[in-house]
Order: C-alpha cells, then sequence, then structure tokens
C-alpha cells in the first residue's frame, strides 16, 4: 500500500514526553524497551511512517533525554516547566510551538512505544479524506484513542483543556468533530515497571 506523502509541510508530529512518572520511579521516556529507550520507539515510528516534522515537549529530565535519543534533524523541543499540572498542559505547549507550514498535527504520547508506523499512515490517509478535523483510531485489542491527528481549525481548542487529559477529552465532549477509525492491535500506556516488563515479555 503506497504511503500518504511526507508531512515536511503539511504537518508535524507533536510527541508528549514531560510527565513526571511519579508512578514509575525514574525517567521514564528513558526506559530502555528491546535494547533503546520509550521514547525512541516513538519517534521512530513516526519517521517510519513519512513524518519530517518533529515537535517534541519535555520536562524537568530534559537534557539527560535529549542526549540519550536521537532527535530527527530540526525537532523543535520545547520544555513544560509544570508537567505536575498535567497532560493539558503539554499539550498546549505543543500546539502553541506549530507554525503556520502545518495543516494538521499527529499527537503522540511519549510513553505508547508500542505504537506503530501502519497506524499513524492510516490515520494520516483518513484525515485526507475526511472533512472532520479530528481523526481517532479505536483498537480493535481495546484501550485508549492514541495518537489523534488534529487539524489546524481545532488547535484553538487545546487551550481549553485541563488537568491530565488531551484531546480525548474533546473526543468525548464534541464526538461530531470526531472522524473514528478502526486498526487492529492495541496501544497501551507504560506508567509503571510491571507495565515495561509485560511488553518485554510480550516480544
Amino acid at each position: 500500500m503506497a504511503r500518504p506523502p511526507a508531512l515536511g509541510s503539511g504537518g508535524a508530529a507533536v510527541i508528549l514526553a514531560a510527565g513526571t512518572a511519579s508512578r514509575f520511579g525514574s525517567v521514564k521516556a528513558l526506559a530502555p524497551l528491546h535494547g533503546k529507550p520509550l521514547l525512541q520507539h516513538v519517534i521512530d515510528a513516526a519517521t517510519e511512517a513519512g513524518i519530517t516534522s518533529f515537535v517534541v515537549v519535555l520536562g524537568s529530565a530534559a537534557e539527560q533525554v535529549r542526549a540519550a535519543v536521537q532527535l530527527p534533524g530540526g525537532t523543535r523541543v520545547v520544555i513544560n516547566h509544570t508537567p505536575e499540572t498535567g497532560l493539558s498542559g503539554s499539550v498546549r505547549l505543543g500546539v502553541e510551538a506549530l507554525d503556520d507550514r502545518f495543516e494538521r498535527a499527529v499527537m503522540l504520547l511519549g510513553d505508547q512505544p508500542s505504537i506503530r508506523a501502519d497506524v499513524i499512515r492510516t490515520l494520516l490517509a483518513e484525515a485526507a479524506e475526511t472533512d472532520r478535523p479530528i481523526v481517532a483510531p479505536r483498537y480493535r485489542g481495546g484501550g485508549g484513542p492514541n495518537p489523534v491527528v488534529i487539524g489546524r481549525s481545532v488547535w484553538p481548542l487545546a487551550r481549553e483543556l485541563a488537568g491530565d487529559r488531551g484531546f480525548g477529552a474533546v473526543l468525548d465532549r464534541r464526538p461530531g468533530l470526531v472522524h473514528v477509525v478502526p486498526v487492529g492491535g492495541e496501544n497501551p500506556d507504560v506508567d509503571t515497571p510491571a507495565d515495561l516488563a509485560a511488553l518485554e515479555e510480550a516480544r
């Protein structure tokens, strides 16, 4: 199946990796899975999907993360100095870092290393065809609707977010804005060392 066009001039990936990881106990973005940091898995999947422009939102361990992962050339790193306020703050910072070149953005979570390039490509292809500004997956294996593709028209809604929720809150409140795409498998979060161990064993 042909890939959709690369997003260098049309869209970007916004990767949210600023969380405090209170349940994990260490810098979660750097936790090793199959020989590389969790965050690297997300970056690599987005790159494989054809994305060429990146915004990465990091927190208090930003310098450690930047030293340990391979960021694509031209990546814009944004620091969330108050990650304890929840995911919504990182979403706002990531969206605000996007510029006029971009028509849409793929919002990715840095603690979902199982995200697949084919899922990202499918969502982008659907976003190019639908008139709804938000495209979200529904995994047959269950789990949350991540990542989401958001069109420019709904970026201002990021200002309405609060607490530890991202655009999932918008999906709940305004379903008429959302195009849902069934996809196979699942895309679990890594919140605890036990979650990480389960993914390591699943290989």
